[in-house]
């Protein structure tokens, strides 16, 4: 086949040319810079060829000399593609090429829909993100999805090796999202988040960590709908901390207002970022992990598919997509049409592709049990279905309701409840509870009607539960009867310090489901001062993606 490449000579591009061109297609490198598309040529093969995508005269020009059987847009940054942006998509059609892009936009990869009805009538095929996002992460999710019909989270990270080559649309990307602000699906709702913050720790393997922070790509966009997920995440990182962190502090930077949009100083990163190209390693990885609950008997499941890139081949793995695009379009296997590619082909066949590179891979699967599930055992699935619902959590789980709150009148005890944020005795308060899952900690977020208290909870030695409450952690027994949850303190600790039992926190922790509805009943005393504060009331659940599944599996 006659394959042309917009960008053939580039980091991504180039490496698609070369799989194309051992595989016997007549590739065309086109591109801006006539130079790099004969070196290209000379060291690889292929014809080199001029073109400014952003002329579309001179588009048309050279499809119509060419006449490709399909068209391969790997240039980008496609979020900077203006007015017009399917106006290369657009005209490879009406000159009866099929169309693939590397787009990693979100919006730009969701809007080739738009040309859905001139792809249908034509008989022709229009994919965009056909790279490692959202085209590969999408079969991986296809597949792990198996035993997870209620997905829960959905999270990709894609850690390139520091010595992988440095695109400059690829830098651009980065350098632009850095700092502004972005949206992100989590706990069946959009929330607001910021380029390259939240970063963590990812581990490829053994021996192999990488930090990682939230960064734009198609799958925030399309997972939500396409898998009913109630969290979808994805992050990227740096192999060296210094860059990685350094861009971090870059983008709080931005935020604050201090810094421009950091696209600004894309030639001067690149050049910063070459002077390290020396030190880290070739190696990089992708990982794609779901997690969720069978309907069918409701028992917990994480599955992971693990991507480690050897020898420098990670750069390679965006365009294994499109090669095995290319043979299935080729073998009548893509129905036409324009939409973004997802679950356009198997895992099992981007393995066999990827096994022609210094590649591995490997799929995992978990029982993951969540916090409570775990502390209570088998008696998890005696409580009544409200309380397992609230307490599924596996990133972020939102509930709103009212309470009735009581607190302290002793004078002293009224001012501990002050420094601890207890909220003041009202009627009918409207309340929010927010619980974030932090690696195997729970971080539950309390907001009556404007008074705000934090605690942390996590797992205690035999089934039993921990909370911190700034410098006071106590440790609580949990008891379960006729379906309701009651949490026993036993002890406790000041800032490390083991509280005397005439010191320790007296607690009443009553939790029971009805209706639909999450209710509580929790007082908190100290000996000798009284009572702390009370608050006594019901939460419930928002309908998300996971309603209709979690009353099957609950």
């Amino acid at each position: 086949m006659k394959i042309l490449i917009l960008g053939g000579y580039g980091v991504f591009g180039g490496r698609l040319a070369r799989m194309l061109i051992e595989d016997g297609h007549d590739v065309v490198i086109a591109g801006r810079n006539l130079d790099k598309a004969r070196a290209f040529s000379d060291r690889y093969g292929g014809r080199p060829a001029y073109l400014d995508a952003q002329k579309p005269k001179a588009l048309q020009a050279l499809l119509k000399i060419e006449t490709p059987w399909a068209v391969v847009d790997a240039a980008g940054p496609f979020q900077n593609y203006g007015d017009d942006p399917y106006r290369v998509a657009r005209t490879a059609l009406e000159a009866g090429s099929h169309y693939l892009d590397l787009s990693g936009d979100g919006t730009f990869t969701e809007g080739i829909a738009e040309l859905d009805k001139q792809a249908h009538k034509l008989g022709l095929v229009a994919l965009s993100g056909v790279s490692s996002v959202p085209a590969l992460s999408s079969a991986a999710v296809s597949d792990l999805r198996k035993g997870i019909d209620c997905i829960a989270v959905i999270s990709t990270a894609i850690l390139p090796g520091n010595r992988a080559p440095r695109g400059r649309s690829v830098m651009s990307s980065i350098l632009g999202q850095s700092g502004a602000p972005m949206q992100i699906w989590r706990g069946a709702e959009w929330t607001k988040a910021t380029g390259w913050s939240g970063s963590t720790t990812v581990n490829l393997e053994p021996g192999l960590r990488r930090p990682a922070a939230f960064i734009g790509a198609p799958d925030l966009m399309l997972f939500p709908k396409a898998f009913g997920a109630s969290s979808v995440l994805f992050r990227a990182g740096l192999e060296l901390k210094v860059l990685h962190y350094g861009l971090a502090t870059l983008a709080k930077l931005r935020k604050r207002g201090v810094l421009p949009n950091l696209t600004r100083f894309t030639r001067p990163m690149l050049w910063l970022a070459r002077q390290f190209e020396s030190f880290g390693t070739d190696r990089g990885g992708m990982q794609v992990t779901i997690s969720g609950r069978s309907s069918k008997d409701g028992r917990p499941r994480t599955n992971q598919w693990t991507l480690i890139a050897e020898a420098g081949d990670g750069p390679f793995v965006p365009a294994i997509a499109a090669v095995v695009i290319l043979n299935r379009v080729a073998n009548g296997a893509i129905v036409p049409g324009a939409r973004p590619c997802m679950s356009e082909f198997t895992l099992d066949e981007a393995e066999t592709a990827l096994s022609r590179l210094s590649i591995r891979t490997e799929k995992t699967s978990d029982p993951a049990p969540r916090l409570f599930e775990t502390a209570l055992g088998d008696r998890w699935q005696t409580l009544a279905p409200e309380l397992r619902a609230l307490h599924d959590v596996w990133d972020i789980t939102t509930a709103k309701g009212e309470a009735r709150v009581t607190r302290a009148r002793n004078p002293l005890a009224r001012m501990i409840a002050i420094a601890f944020g207890f909220p003041p005795s009202a009627e009918n308060v409207p309340v929010t509870v927010r619980m974030e899952r932090i690696g195997t900690t729970e971080r539950w977020t309390r907001n009556f009607d404007g008074s705000v208290f934090n605690s942390s909870l996590s797992s205690g030695a035999n089934g039993q539960l921990r909370e911190r409450f700034g410098p006071v952690t106590v440790e609580m027994e949990p008891v379960v009867k006729n379906g309701t949850l009651g949490l026993v303190l036993h002890r406790g600790w000041c800032l490390g310090i083991p509280l005397p039992r005439a010191f320790l926190p007296r607690s009443d922790v009553t939790e029971s489901g009805n209706d639909g509805r999450f209710h509580f009943d929790i007082t908190v005393s100290l000996p000798g001062l009284g009572l702390l504060v009370g608050y006594k009331g019901w939460l419930a659940l928002p309908s998300d993606p996971l309603e209709q599944h979690r009353r099957i599996a609950l």
